[in-house]
């Protein structure tokens, strides 16, 4: 099942590249410093037949970019801020991939 982790940790970096891609720009949110889009990971746990992919962001601006924000935050500032999909359109363009690999990965192991 090595294959399997293997494929997992590709397919993980793959969809993190994508994600940090779309966030460089129109459509996807635009580029200050750099930071937000440094904050994407990718880690792959487990061994045998259970191995799991996390990709993910800790950046606290990552929802209200991904979905966009209208209303006061908690400092009573209001924002109508339109939402810059990258993780979504990321996650679809992968999906199928991600598929065709994984299945491969474990027919190969069987």
């Amino acid at each position: 099942m090595a294959a399997l982790h293997t494929t997992m940790g590709h397919s993980a970096q793959s969809l993190k590249t994508q994600i940090q891609q779309n966030a460089s720009g129109r459509p996807g949110p635009q580029v200050i410093t750099g930071r937000y889009r440094a904050s994407w990971q990718a880690q792959v746990t487990g061994g045998g037949p259970v191995v799991t992919a996390e990709v993910g962001s800790s950046a606290p601006q990552a929802r209200r970019l991904e979905y966009g924000f209208a209303g006061a935050d908690s400092l009573g500032r209001v924002y109508h801020q339109p939402p810059f999909p990258h993780l979504g359109p990321a996650v679809q363009q992968a999906g199928p991939k991600l598929t065709r690999e994984l299945g491969s990965a474990v027919q190969a192991a069987l």
